[in-house]
Parts: structure tokens; sequence; C-alpha cells
């Protein structure tokens, strides 16, 4: 594949200038503004030294900085810079989950990212033999179904918080990704909007990363940091009844 093929893929881009999707590119601002309230929340939760909230704001400003590239420079190479960072932030995520919300080995943890391709290849592929392409966005259903079914497993095993937090979050992705799928150029959306969708699509899932970090800051701390909370409250408790 030329890394430096053109891409023309959105109601937005009418020409092949570097500012041809002026909100598809500046709308990506809205992921290092997650990034950087994530980073605060947990430093105002006495968690800015976890290198899991460290890992995952980065990543996400990472996402932002290549989906910029993408709808400015919009070739094969700046869709790669797209597509990988959003990758890592599932898988990191999802190892995450596994290890701090499900509080799983770490062996789990990585098994669960191991399993996360060849499952959402087999949902992706499902959902396009039943709905079509979806402008792209079948693979990105795939990871819906994930995170619902993460959200539901979390629940059931009395994780209630966590698993309502990642539930709501895969409130928010369903209408990002519906805005995603209706930005396509031979659809109806661009005739009537040429502006399209896909900005909604950006601002959505900025909102949608910050919500999921906030989760994991306020649900998914380490072990380590697990332990001295619960050794602390213990101690209190053993002084509390002595006095």
């Amino acid at each position: 594949m030329d890394p430096m093929r053109a891409i023309d893929a959105y109601c937005e881009r009418l020409g092949p200038t570097f500012w041809a999707e002026p909100a598809n590119a500046i709308t990506n601002a809205a992921f290092l503004v997650a990034a950087l309230l994530a980073w605060r929340m947990a430093r105002r939760a006495g968690r800015s030294g976890d290198w899991g909230v460290r890992a995952l704001a980065a990543v996400t400003a990472a996402i932002g900085v290549g989906s910029f590239l993408f709808h400015t420079v919009a070739t094969a190479w700046a869709s790669a810079a797209d597509v990988i960072p959003i990758l890592v932030f599932i898988m990191l995520y999802l190892h995450l989950t596994t290890v701090r919300l499900f509080q799983l080995p770490v062996w789990a943890g990585l098994g669960a990212m191991a399993m996360f391709l060849p499952v959402s290849v087999a949902l992706g592929w499902t959902l396009r033999a039943a709905l079509g392409p979806l402008n792209g966005s079948s693979s990105y259903g795939a990871v819906l179904i994930v995170i619902m079914c993460t959200g539901a497993a979390l629940i059931w095993t009395g994780r209630e918080a966590a698993g309502r937090g990642l539930l709501t979050g895969g409130a928010i992705f369903f209408v990002s990704i519906i805005m995603r799928t209706l930005d396509a150029q031979d659809g109806a959306v661009c005739a009537a909007l040429p502006l399209g969708t896909h900005f909604m699509w950006h601002l959505l899932n900025g909102v949608l990363l910050g919500w999921m970090m906030a989760v994991m800051i306020r649900h998914g701390a380490p072990a380590a940091h697990r332990g001295a909370r619960g050794r602390g409250a213990h101690g209190g408790d053993r002084k509390h009844g002595g006095a």
C-alpha cells in the first residue's frame, strides 16, 4: 500500500489542501482536553504516579494528534497514525479493566488483550454481514459490544459502580458511532449537511475517553494503592473501636 495515497472519505473534505477539513481537524482538541482533565483528576486523587492512568492519558493525546494528521494530511500513513493509538488505548484499557476492575492476575489481563483482536474481528464480520459496512464503523460496533458485555459482567460480579460506568460509556459510544456512520460521501447527509457529522464523532469520543479514564481513576486503583487504603481504613477502625 502506498503510504502517500490520498484519502477522501468524509463530507467536509472538498479538496487536497491541508485545511480542507477544518471542523474535523480542530475538534481533535477534544482528545487533548480529555487527557489533561484525566491527568488533573488523577493528581487530585493522589494517583499522578499511576502508570496506567498516565499511559491512558498519553495515548488519548496521541489519538488527538494522529486524528488531526489524518484530517489534514489525509494520506494512508496519516490514517495509520490515527488508527494505531486508538487500538493501543482499547488494548491498554482492556488490560487495566481485567487486572484492576475484575482484580484478576496480570496473566489474565495479557490473555484478554490477546483475545481482543480475534474476538473483535469475528464480531465485526458478523455486524458487516448483518448490517452492511456501516461506512467502516462495523469494527467500532464490535468494540461497543465488548464494552457493554464487560460492563454487564462487572455488575454481575458485584462491581456495580464500575459496571454502570462502562455501560454509560457504551451509551456515549453508541451515539458517537451513529455520527461516524452517517458521514458517508455517497449518503444523503453530505448533500443536506456539507459539514457532515464526523466532527461529532471526535467531540463525543473525547467525552467518551475522558469518561472511561474517570471510571478507571475512581474504581481501578492499583493493587498496592487498594492495599494501602484498606490497611489505613482497618487501622482507623481499630483505633475507633478501642477508644
